[in-house]
């Protein structure tokens, strides 16, 4: 299967997921310049800046490249913040009641079947902060 049909796959379950929680996806694939946001969701208190990494892989098994979650890394962190400073500060009237949090979704499909079937969705809530708020 390919690599971006999982990835599609995994947003799909990340987003329904939120949605479960009470969180309106609000954009998705969110292109600010070159950076990508892969959910932007609220829910009334937070904004949530969400990136997903989708794997067929079995939740704890060895993985040569770790869990989906490592593959957020400091580059990719200071793209998530740089992407929703941006967001921020050109949707300021409709976020600025809103709390900023920046979340990783791992989303683990089953690598023993060739249909996707879900076995485990972690959340990871505040997966990438910076020292200061970011606004």
């Amino acid at each position: 299967m390919q690599k971006h049909k999982v990835g599609l796959a995994g947003e799909d379950t990340a987003a329904d997921y939120l949605e479960k929680l009470g969180f309106t996806v609000i954009e998705r694939r969110c292109h600010t310049g070159h950076l990508e946001t892969d959910i932007i969701a609220v829910n009334g208190e937070y904004i949530l800046f969400t990136e997903v990494k989708a794997r067929r892989a079995i939740p704890g098994g060895s993985h040569p490249f770790g869990t989906p979650g490592s593959a957020v890394d400091y580059k990719k962190s200071a793209n998530l913040i740089a992407a929703a400073e941006e967001y921020l500060r050109t949707h300021k009237a409709e976020t600025s009641s809103l709390q900023p949090r920046i979340d990783v979704i791992e989303v683990y499909f089953d690598p023993r079947e060739d249909e996707l079937r879900l076995l485990h969705l972690n959340h990871i809530k505040n997966a990438v902060r910076r020292r200061r708020e970011i606004r």
